[in-house]
């Protein structure tokens, strides 16, 4: 699946920068997309930092890497050896490199980097496929966008998603440096499959896990900045209504969720509780991807008389909401008009299993399916 907008996206960091970092969860597709960026030069240089020889090359890389001569150098796996940031930042100073560099944790990365590369580096997330890259839509949400599942068959997309979850707790969490159970860990991922699509409640977690209200609230950051959980801020407006302060809560990939709640096929996922949220989560995600949107650009909102809006997206100075509906017939709620005249929205979406373009429901409100013109994402 070519992914053209990425390509773009590098391009334009390293027009700014001399340094661009792509980061995304492990299996996502960031080294294949750093080879396909690659072919395009004529001489360039990968490391990748799980293979003990290019580790040992680099045991002294101030060495190694002044001298290489290439158009590109790709570093994968760079959180494994954060003390290299120093030296990249020496490199590109001292005279005009690229350096593509790959990682799988975005805070620690972003936080390791930027006090030594602030302003040579710019940041580009990897997502998972998406219906605009062409990405079959019930396909997508069934068994997610990581690639290795999307394109496998039901059963082997199934076992490898299993399988992905006990690596990630077993290996991936302790590479980062983090000394956690993963007995404990896999309990509290189960536990965020059934809040998925809920607000956070982290005392109650950490009860039933008799844990601390901090602990959970570490075990989540450590989740969210693995890419694993989107924990969506709420929005607040100066209004005499009380609003919700707490964060929402849900599994970003819902091949990862649908594995966790052990869903194995699209008639299990068709009777299950959790079907509802689990395509509000999925379709929460696209409509992200398809805005580009930011974190700090992504709200919900909601009251505690019952008002809310599922997403809040502000980005070039306007404000668009999105309301999730599994079903066939969208309708107009009181909530809806609320959030417009509360939020002051541009525009609102109904947004519902639909494969046509979309339909008005009433101003500044329209019905749509995930797959939509260019033109309306702009309204």
């Amino acid at each position: 699946m070519q992914r053209l907008f990425f390509h773009e996206q590098i391009n334009e960091q390293f027009e700014v920068h001399s340094v661009c970092a792509l980061l995304g969860p492990r299996q996502i597709g960031k080294t294949t997309l750093a080879k396909e960026y690659a072919a395009q030069f004529a001489h360039t240089y990968v490391f990748d930092l799980e293979n003990p020889t290019h580790l040992t090359r680099l045991e002294h890389p101030m060495l190694t890497l002044a001298d290489i001569e290439a158009d590109l150098i790709v570093i994968d796996e760079i959180q494994r050896r954060p003390e290299l940031f120093p030296v990249l930042r020496v490199l590109v100073d001292e005279r005009p490199r690229r350096f593509l560099i790959l990682g799988s944790a975005s805070r620690d990365l972003i936080q390791q980097s930027s006090e030594t590369l602030a302003g040579r580096i710019g940041y580009i997330e990897l997502t998972t496929f998406s219906i605009v890259e062409g990405a079959e839509e019930n396909k997508l949400w069934l068994q997610g966008g990581f690639p290795r599942s999307y394109l496998a068959s039901s059963k082997q997309s199934y076992l490898w998603r299993k399988s992905y979850i006990t690596t990630f707790l077993e290996r991936d969490i302790p590479t980062l440096g983090y000394n956690i159970p993963p007995m404990l860990m896999r309990k509290l991922w189960m536990m965020v499959a059934h809040y998925h699509g809920q607000i956070l409640n982290a005392s109650e977690i950490g009860k039933s896990l008799s844990i601390s209200y901090h602990t959970v609230k570490k075990y989540m950051d450590i989740l969210e900045g693995t890419f694993m959980v989107r924990m969506l801020q709420p929005w607040f407006e100066n209004i005499s209504k009380r609003q919700i302060k707490s964060a929402k809560l849900y599994i970003r990939d819902s091949g990862l969720l649908h594995a966790l709640l052990d869903i194995r096929d699209a008639e299990q996922l068709q009777v299950h509780p959790k079907l509802g949220s689990s395509w509000e989560g999925f379709a929460l995600e696209e409509i992200i991807k398809q805005y580009h949107a930011l974190p700090e650009e992504c709200y919900f909102w909601a009251t505690q008389a019952g008002a809310e809006l599922d997403l809040l997206i502000i980005k070039d100075g306007k404000k668009i909401g999105f309301e999730f509906k599994y079903t066939d017939a969208p309708k107009i709620t009181p909530s809806m008009r609320i959030a417009i005249e509360t939020l002051k929205l541009d525009h609102l979406y109904i947004v519902f299993p639909y494969k046509e373009d979309s339909f008005p429901l009433a101003e500044k409100i329209t019905a749509r399916g995930l797959l939509i013109e260019k033109k309306v994402l702009s309204a």
